[in-house]
């Protein structure tokens, strides 16, 4: 059995109170996706496509109307314990600490909640080892607002990886950066995923993004979103920029690229 199977899930959109908008807009609709476990995928399409919404249905942080998803063999009906998430904006609490910040999901998911105080000084090796990892050895004690952006992107991929999930999921987590800070954080990213080896699911708009990262980019449909392409990346581990460049590689973001043209013209 896949990791992860998401089978003709349609998600409408609801209004404040909980109710289906009045002209019963789609957000998702009839899509279809398999990852098996330890992939890297990337889903891309037009903006407002549902990529998105995709990746908070296959969290439990929102119900499908229709359609079902499965995760480590289990139907999905409320958030995921096995989840880090990271997004656009890093949202690191500005009274505590990067290395409190990254340590927040131990005190909250268990079975580190309940052991938490008691291990305390252990978790917060784990946190600095961590820091480490991505370049941020002796920031545990700085103050969010005392980090860059790129900084505080690093920190809040610690705070998604601390406790270690299976699945984690990432909405545009570079997309506020600038290229050169976003690049060096794809390095980042690929080397904490090599050594990790959590199944990782990541949106992006840009497709260069996409290609260096992950294993298979799907494309999804204007609104409602589903699956209307996949496409697997012959490229070898570790990658390097400059793989980008080459030939078959252009000409596969070429590729990526028309579908979402065609995807976007028939909004």
């Amino acid at each position: 059995m896949a990791f992860i199977e998401i089978e003709d899930v349609d998600l409408v959109y609801r209004n404040s109170f909980g109710h289906e908008v009045s002209d019963g807009t789609l957000a998702l609709s009839g899509t279809n996706l398999t990852m098996e476990k330890g992939e890297f995928i990337a889903l891309v399409g037009p903006s407002g496509c549902g990529k998105s919404t995709l990746l908070k249905v296959v969290s439990g942080l929102i119900r499908a109307n229709k359609g079902k998803v499965t995760v480590a063999g289990e139907t999905v009906t409320d958030p995921l314990k096995i989840v880090g998430m990271a997004f656009q904006n890093a949202s690191l609490l500005p009274w505590r600490s990067t290395r409190e910040n990254v340590l927040l999901p131990l005190e909250i998911v268990e079975p580190h909640r309940q052991r938490f105080r008691a291990e305390k000084a252990h978790y917060e090796d784990l946190a600095d080892k961590l820091l480490e990892t991505v370049g941020l050895e002796g920031f545990g004690d700085r103050a969010p607002w005392q980090l860059s952006g790129g900084m505080q992107q690093r920190a809040q991929l610690c705070r998604a990886l601390v406790h270690e999930p299976d699945l984690l999921l990432l909405d545009e987590p570079f997309g506020a950066l600038d290229a050169f800070t976003r690049e060096e954080l794809w390095d980042v990213l690929q080397a904490l995923y090599t050594d990790r080896k959590c199944t990782v699911m990541l949106v992006t708009h840009d497709l260069r993004e996409a290609v260096y990262l992950a294993d298979t980019v799907y494309v999804m449909s204007a609104r409602p979103g589903r699956v209307i392409l996949d496409k697997k990346i012959d490229m070898p581990r570790p990658r390097k920029l400059e793989d980008l460049y080459s030939r078959d590689i252009a000409d596969l973001i070429q590729e990526l690229r028309h579908h979402i043209n065609v995807a976007r013209t028939d909004e």
